[in-house]
C-alpha cells in the first residue's frame, strides 16, 4: 500500500501517525519489524519523519483475501488505493460461509477490484440493497474497524415501514440477541449485544407506508429490522419480521459518509450517486 502522505500528518513520525489513527499494537509490531518499509523509495523506520506529499509504501505482510473470484464485476462507487465502496444488490450475500462458495458480493468484489487484498468492514443483510465499504489492505482495514467501533463511519439507511403517520426522530436502544425460537432470527432481548438505531427523518409515501431514514452507531445482524418491528412499524416486504409472503424487503443503504484516514478529505457516497 503506497500512502501519499496528507498534511495533517505533517513532521510526525510513521509511528506517531499510525498512533493516532489507533493502529493496533500487533500490526504496529510487524511494522516496526518490517525491512520493506520505505519512504520515497528509500529504506526507513517507523522513527523516521514524514512530510506532506511523501510516498511511504506499506507492506502486504504476504496476507491476502481467499475468496473465489466469480468472474463477474461488482458495482464500484467509490475507489482509491486503500478502499472501495461497492453496491450489494438484493439477494447476495455479503460474504461466503465456506470459502468454496463462489457468488457473494465479496467473490464479486475480488473479481473487480485491482487488489489480492479485500475485506468488508461491516456486513449487509442478505435481502438489503445498498453500499458497502470494503478494505484493500490488512492495515486500512484494521484502521477502518476502528473508525466503525467509534463511530467516525456514519451509515445512513433508508426503509419502508407499516405506518399511518410519520415516525418522529428518536433513539431505539435495545439489545438483540438470537430466538431461541427460530434459528435465522433475532429479537430485542436483555441478554443480547446492545444495539442503537436513530430515527433521523420521516414522511408519508402512501396512506399505509411511511419512508424513514435512520442511522446506525451499531451494526447488529438484522437490527434495522428488529428494532422497527419492535416499536411496531416493521419494515414493508420483510419475510421474517412483517409476515409478508414477498421477498422484497424495502430496505437499503443509503449512504456512507467519513473522514479518509489517508487523505485530506470527506468521502461521502449515495446509493443515487
Amino acid at each position: 500500500m503506497l500512502i501519499t502522505i496528507p498534511s495533517k500528518f505533517e513532521g510526525q513520525t510513521i509511528e506517531e501517525m499510525f498512533k493516532s489513527l489507533h493502529l493496533p499494537k500487533k500490526e504496529l509490531h510487524l511494522l516496526r519489524m518490517s525491512k520493506e518499509l520505505t519512504i520515497n523509495d528509500e529504506a526507513c523506520t517507523l522513527r523516521n519523519t514524514v512530510n506532506a506529499g511523501d510516498k511511504l509504501n506499506i507492506p502486504l505482510f504476504d496476507e491476502s483475501s481467499q475468496y473465489v473470484s466469480s468472474y463477474r464485476l461488482a458495482e464500484i462507487k467509490y475507489e482509491d488505493e486503500y478502499l472501495a465502496i461497492v453496491v450489494k444488490p438484493k439477494g447476495v450475500k455479503t460474504h461466503p460461509n465456506d470459502l468454496k462458495e463462489a457468488n457473494t458480493l465479496m467473490n464479486h468484489v475480488i473479481y473487480t477490484l485491482d487488489s489480492d487484498y479485500a475485506e468488508p468492514v461491516h456486513r449487509l443483510d442478505q435481502e438489503t440493497v445498498g453500499l458497502l465499504l470494503v478494505a484493500k489492505h490488512p492495515i486500512a482495514k484494521k484502521i477502518l474497524d476502528r473508525m466503525l467501533e467509534d463511530r467516525e463511519i456514519t451509515r445512513t439507511y433508508k426503509a419502508q415501514v407499516d405506518s399511518l403517520l410519520p415516525l418522529k426522530p428518536q433513539t431505539i436502544d435495545m439489545p438483540i440477541g438470537k430466538d431461541k425460537f427460530h434459528p435465522n432470527k433475532r429479537r430485542v432481548s436483555p441478554t443480547g449485544q446492545r444495539a442503537i438505531t436513530h430515527i433521523l427523518e420521516s414522511h408519508m409515501i402512501d396512506e399505509h407506508t411511511a419512508e424513514v431514514e435512520l442511522k446506525l452507531d451499531t451494526g447488529r445482524t438484522h437490527q434495522i429490522r428488529v428494532h422497527l418491528a419492535e416499536i411496531g412499524h416493521p419494515v414493508v416486504g420483510d419475510p421474517l419480521y412483517n409476515n409478508s409472503k414477498l421477498r422484497k424487503l424495502k430496505l437499503h443503504s443509503y449512504k456512507i459518509e467519513f473522514e479518509h484516514p489517508f487523505k485530506d478529505e470527506l468521502i461521502s457516497v449515495t446509493l443515487d450517486d
